[in-house]
């Protein structure tokens, strides 16, 4: 009597060499819930972009005019990256793709870094506005965006295998941009705050956003970058999966700066600089090129459903 009666056949994936990923329709029912909050999260990115000072103008912040160009440059990746992304995870999702809620971390957590920072910074005694008005649609952003967080980070598992030298190549960008963060962003700038009497024209003009964004840089994106960075350097598994979040978060924050950086020189503001916009743009693309590495053999696999 054969004893490969009752065996299942093997499976063969319709890519050649691609990963097959099984998933069962119990694990699929689980994650209902985040398809959802990720097309409403979308949604409602979309809605402050187009009521922001990029769109209709109805949302006007209390900031100066150098700081709502970057408003505008934020708004306009928000409208063509975060929110297009919310709606590729929510579908990924609903197909139960593997790949789908580490593509979903990475716009929740730039939700949450936004919308914080738009809600509370601003000074309503030195510049006029209406942001105060419209703290509902931020804090819906950021409620959305935490709670996409929470069900997409409790089902990250491990990406896809990947070579030794994209691993490697992936952890030292997180070091190399956490040093410049920290100190070459940022460090110039507190320096220049704790003097007697701070000369930046930036700071000046709005001290409000400028201690905001210090403390959402320095206090959760420096560490996040300097942990998982050197945990992929030593290959350590929770630094692998991680890391495909981390990088499509990483690239979403740079082409926002990316977006400032162009808004600003293109509409004249203070603090523009033609250098400051080529790196920053450069820096962008070199950070989208990453997560699109680490991403296509995660996105890659073929999915299979299992009785369960």
């Amino acid at each position: 009597m054969r004893s490969d009666l009752h065996s299942t056949p093997p499976r063969t994936p319709l890519s050649p060499g691609a990963p097959v990923a099984r998933v069962t329709r119990s694990s699929r029912r689980d994650a209902g819930a985040l398809a959802p909050v990720l097309v409403l999260l979308g949604l409602a990115v979309a809605a402050a972009a187009l009521l922001g000072p990029l769109g209709l103008g109805v949302i006007e912040y209390h900031v100066s005019g150098g700081a709502t160009a970057q408003v505008r440059g934020g708004d306009l990746v928000g409208l063509v990256l975060v929110a297009p992304t919310c709606v590729v995870a929510a579908w990924l999702v609903r197909r139960g793709h593997p790949g789908a809620p580490a593509l979903a971390v990475a716009p929740a957590a730039y939700a949450l870094y936004t919308a914080a920072e738009l809600a509370v910074a601003g000074d309503v005694r030195r510049y006029p506005g209406t942001s105060e008005r419209w703290f509902p649609l931020l804090l819906v952003v950021l409620v959305l965006g935490g709670a996409a967080l929470v069900l997409a980070g409790s089902r990250l598992a491990a990406t896809a295998p990947t070579t030794m030298p994209l691993r490697r190549t992936t952890g030292w960008y997180m070091l190399v941009v956490a040093a410049f963060l920290a100190l070459g962003l940022h460090l110039p700038g507190l320096l220049d705050a704790w003097r007697a009497t701070p000369r930046s024209a930036e700071y000046l003009a709005d001290p409000s956003p400028f201690w905001t964004v210090k403390v959402l840089d320095l206090g959760v994106v420096v560490p996040v970058l300097l942990v998982v960075g050197v945990g992929l350097l030593r290959d350590r598994p929770w630094a692998r999966v991680a890391r495909a979040p981390v990088v499509a978060w990483c690239a979403l924050l740079g082409s926002a700066v990316a977006g400032m950086a162009v808004v600003m020189l293109g509409t004249g503001a203070a603090g523009a600089s033609v250098g400051l916009t080529v790196g920053f743009v450069g820096a962008a693309a070199l950070a989208l090129a990453l997560a699109a590495a680490v991403f296509r053999p995660l996105l890659g696999q073929r999915t299979e459903e299992a009785v369960g």
